[in-house]
């Protein structure tokens, strides 16, 4: 039995779609959730500022006792990885988004052409293309930059008309052409999932993430022996580096409970 938190962080909201599916897959299990608002976004950031972002706050959850890290931000987990699992005590489990996903989709799919969509950092990276083709060499992915997209669901702008134009825009490419699965390779875009199912009119599967992290967190678990088995309700912490009330509002929202943000400065004297 371990009671300590997980500790899972992005560089806002959209990591919180990882909370809720490991919520979902691991009710027993507490949780602290950072989100790097005073940064936010990462994927326009250099890689050298995200490793220092994640690092710090890898760091911070580990000083708060938790028991795993999950790295919530397909950005953070092609650019900060490595790093982070180097920066923090060995015996704790580092979980990034990309490798269970590239994993999922390199043994669903044996050969033919799947897509990925994310932010500029995490396209750039090749990350999924690496990582999937070294896994499936039969399979070609297609990948497409989409950075209007986290910043407009940051903003709330999802689930309407002016959402749905910008996302049949990026879908249209193309080189998207005859894709046989949609990878969402950003933690923001499960809250655009119906808009993009929408766009293929359910032809093609949608791989979402967040489902499929919170699966493979639960395997790592139970694998290092660190379940949660107490009957004790659960505890849920949201920090944020820079507190904003949309934020908060936000969150409370989706995790539909009255919640208040914690504001912790990731460098005491930064000045944001």
């Amino acid at each position: 039995m371990n009671t300590n938190p997980i500790g899972i962080f992005d560089s806002g909201i959209g990591g919180l779609t990882v909370a809720k599916a490991i919520q979902k897959v691991l009710p027993n299990e507490s949780f602290i959730y950072f989100g790097d608002t005073a940064h936010l976004p990462y994927g326009d950031k250099s890689p050298d500022s995200i490793r220092a972002y994640s690092n710090r706050i890898a760091e911070l959850l580990v000083e708060n006792k938790c028991k795993a890290i999950v790295i919530a931000c397909n950005t953070a987990s092609a650019h900060a990885y490595k790093t982070v699992v180097k920066s923090i005590p060995s015996h704790i489990p580092v979980i990034n988004v990309v490798d269970p996903v590239a994993a999922y989709t390199a043994a669903h799919y044996q050969k033919g052409k799947v897509g990925v969509i994310g932010t500029k950092g995490t396209i750039q990276s090749r990350i999924y293309v690496k990582r999937i083709e070294k896994l499936n060499p039969n399979l070609k992915v297609l990948s497409n930059a989409t950075p209007l997209l986290a910043s407009m669901i940051e903003e709330g702008y999802y689930n309407n008309k002016i959402s749905q134009s910008i996302i049949d825009s990026y879908l249209s490419k193309s080189s998207f052409k005859g894709i046989e699965a949609l990878i969402l390779g950003c933690t923001h875009y499960p809250l655009i999932k119906k808009e993009v199912e929408k766009f293929y009119q359910q032809k093609i599967e949608i791989i979402d993430s967040a489902s499929v992290v919170a699966q493979y967190v639960s395997e790592i678990l139970k694998k290092k022996d660190i379940l949660n088995t107490s009957k004790r309700k659960p505890k849920y912490s949201f920090w944020v580096s820079d507190y904003t009330e949309s934020f908060e509002k936000s969150t409370a929202i989706f995790f539909n409970q009255k919640l208040k943000l914690v504001e912790k400065r990731i460098w005491k004297d930064e000045r944001y």
